[in-house]
C-alpha cells in the first residue's frame, strides 16, 4: 500500500479555553487534499490515464451524491471515469455480466460498485466477481486475505481504514505507533477488521470491542489510540478516554438538534471528549474526505501495477 507524502499544512489546532489539554482537530480535508496533490504527481510520472469505472444501482439520493463525488474527484486526478447508472430493478446477472464486462476491459483499472445494492441483488456475490486487481474499495477475498497476512504490497486496502492510519501518522508520526495501545470500537467487514489488521502492522497492540464485549469502557480508557466506527451518534464519551489519547472518529450519523435542524455526528461525543484527547478528528471534515483521496491512490495504484504487468509479458 503505497503512503502518499503530506504536506506541513494539514492540522489545525484548537484553542477553546474550555480544553484541558491543547487538542489537535486533525484537518482530513488537507490530508486528504495532500493525497490527491501526491496522486496527480505521481500519475503525471508514470505517463498514464488510470480508468475507473463507478456502478450505481438504482436512485439513493445520498449514494448518488457520493458517486458524483468519486466521479468528480477522478477527472480532477486526470483519470478516465465511467459512471454507469443503472435503473432500481436492474438484476443481479445484468450486474454481474457489466462487471465480466469491465474485467476485461484493459483500459479500466478500478472497479467500484456503490453500496447499498437493491434487495434483489446479492451484495456479496457481486462484489467477490470483481477481478482482485481492479477491486479499488479492497472488499474482494484476496485482498483482505492479503491485508489480514500483512502481505499489502500489491493488496488493495480498503480506503477508510487507509485513510484512517494516514490520519494518525499525521499526528503521531510514522513511526511512533509502534508498540501503542489502539481500541478499534466496531468490527465490521469494512472498517472494523481491516483497521485492526492496519495497526497490527504498525506493531501497535489492538483491542477491538464490539457488542458482546464485557466493560468496553474500561478497555477503551487504557488506548493510546481510539478508532470508532459502530454508527451510534456520540457513543463514545468522555469517561471512555485516557487523557492525551488520539481519536479517529470514522462515525457520520444524521440526528435532529432539540431546535427540530438536522446535523452531522460521530460516533464520539466530540465537544465532551476534546478536552482529554491530544487529537481527534472532527464530524464532518475529518475521516470523511480521507475516504475518497483513497480510493484515487488505490486506482492509480492499481492502473501503475496493470502497466507494469504489461510491459513485463511484451
Amino acid at each position: 500500500m503505497a503512503i502518499a507524502p503530506l504536506s506541513s499544512s494539514k492540522l489545525s489546532a484548537s484553542n477553546s479555553k474550555s480544553q484541558s489539554c491543547d487538542a489537535v482537530i486533525i484537518d482530513g480535508k488537507q490530508v486528504a487534499a495532500d493525497v490527491i496533490e501526491s496522486v496527480k504527481s505521481r500519475r503525471a510520472m508514470a505517463d498514464i490515464v488510470p480508468g475507473l469505472a463507478v456502478i450505481l444501482v438504482g436512485n439513493n439520493a445520498a449514494s448518488s451524491v457520493y458517486v458524483r463525488n468519486k466521479s468528480a474527484k477522478a477527472e480532477e486526478c486526470g483519470f478516465a471515469s465511467q459512471q454507469f447508472d443503472l435503473p432500481v430493478d436492474t438484476s443481479e446477472q445484468e450486474v454481474l455480466e457489466l462487471i465480466n464486462s469491465l474485467n476485461n476491459d484493459t483500459n479500466i483499472h478500478g472497479i467500484l460498485v456503490q453500496l447499498p445494492l437493491p434487495k434483489q441483488i446479492d451484495s456479496h456475490q457481486v462484489i467477490q466477481s470483481i477481478a482482485p486487481e481492479k477491486d479499488v474499495d479492497g472488499f474482494h477475498y484476496l485482498n483482505t486475505g492479503k491485508l489480514t497476512t500483512g502481505d499489502t504490497n500489491d493488496a488493495l486496502v480498503p480506503c477508510t481504514p487507509a485513510g484512517s492510519i494516514q490520519l494518525i501518522k499525521s499526528v503521531m508520526g510514522a513511526s511512533e505507533l509502534s508498540g501503542k495501545h489502539a481500541v478499534v470500537v466496531g468490527r465490521s467487514n469494512i472498517v472494523g477488521k481491516p483497521m485492526a489488521s492496519l495497526l497490527l502492522q504498525e506493531n501497535c497492540t489492538v483491542t477491538v470491542i464490539h457488542s458482546r464485549t464485557n466493560n468496553p469502557g474500561e478497555i477503551c480508557r487504557q488506548a493510546d489510540i481510539v478508532v470508532a466506527a459502530v454508527g451510534i451518534p456520540n457513543f463514545i464519551k468522555e469517561d471512555w478516554i485516557k487523557q492525551g489519547a488520539v481519536v479517529i472518529d470514522v462515525g457520520i450519523n444524521r440526528i435532529t438538534t432539540d431546535e427540530g435542524k438536522t446535523k452531522l455526528v460521530g460516533d464520539v461525543d466530540f465537544e465532551n471528549v476534546r478536552s482529554k484527547v491530544s487529537a481527534i478528528t472532527p464530524v464532518p471534515g475529518g475521516v470523511g474526505p480521507m475516504t475518497i483521496s483513497m480510493l484515487m491512490q488505490n486506482t492509480l495504484d492499481a492502473a501503475i501495477r496493470g502497466k507494469s504487468l504489461i510491459t513485463k509479458e511484451s
